[in-house]
């Protein structure tokens, strides 16, 4: 089984200075990865991650990229050249896209597409990076929740996201670990999941993505929740990966300072 590991998702944004010092906070707080989304309120991930390459104990990675925003060769020629210049540390993570993505698809104009076009759309781009690649390795990272997704995942992806809504019964997010892992078969899969609400703080923007309640979450015993001291917070992620084989954890770097006790109980 892999060992923990946490990533920081930060919009990029502001000066080269503002960006290298969220970079450097990011490593600072114990995380081994700084994570960036995909949409046009920000700068755009590809250069940004490649400015954050100068921090040399960061990896980078795409959390994800929206499929329909790229043509696919043009993604995974970003994405090569990102992996290459950064020595191997970038993780290509790329998706169908999220729903308020389509008016970003169409401002470039480009087809939005169905989900089963999208989904082809992401196939190729990894096809196109494999390609490019030769021997290097760029990892691939993929959230899914169905089963069209579940099973590219396991036939292509390195890492694999749940991405089960913030109500989601943990008997369920089992049985779709259960279901990757078979698809999977031999394949060494790393299983991934994003921290929604980590702590007693829950940001305005944070209850307006996950349009629940926060209490919900605590009385549904969410799985998109952290909450405790940190040595529970800690036993809690230690349940999820002997339960649910989860050993990479993602939240938005707003969390950082509330979730580095964790880490450094979790990684020492």
């Amino acid at each position: 089984m892999h060992h923990f590991r946490f990533g920081a998702i930060e919009a990029p944004r502001g000066t080269t200075e503002d960006w290298l010092a969220t970079a450097r906070r990011t490593a600072g707080l114990g995380f081994s990865t700084l994570l960036t989304p995909d949409g046009t309120q920000q700068h755009a991930p590809f250069p940004a991650l490649a400015a954050a390459s100068s921090i040399p104990e960061l990896r980078l990675g795409t959390f994800v990229l929206a499929a329909p925003l790229r043509p696919p060769r043009s993604a995974a020629w970003e994405g090569h050249t990102l992996s290459v210049l950064s020595g191997g540390r970038f993780e290509f993570g790329i998706g169908t896209g999220r729903p308020d993505a389509r008016g970003e698809a169409e401002s470039f104009g480009l087809p939005w597409g169905t989900g089963a076009e999208r989904l082809s759309m992401v196939r190729e781009t990894v096809a196109h990076l494999r390609t490019l690649d030769g021997e290097q390795r760029t990892p691939i990272l993929m959230a899914a929740a169905g089963p069209r997704a579940l099973a590219l995942a396991a036939e292509e992806a390195d890492i694999v996201t749940l991405a089960a809504l913030p109500l989601t019964p943990r008997a369920e997010v089992a049985r779709m670990s259960a279901e990757l892992r078979e698809r999977a078969g031999n394949r060494d899969v790393e299983i991934a999941m994003n921290l929604f609400v980590v702590g007693t703080d829950v940001p305005p923007w944070t209850r307006q993505f996950l349009g629940v309640d926060p209490a919900t979450l605590d009385e549904r015993e969410s799985l998109a929740v952290l909450r405790g001291t940190p040595q529970q917070m800690a036993d809690e992620l230690e349940r999820r990966r002997e339960e649910l084989g989860v050993t990479y954890f993602v939240s938005s770097a707003s969390y950082g300072e509330a979730l580095a006790p964790v880490v450094e109980l979790l990684t020492r």
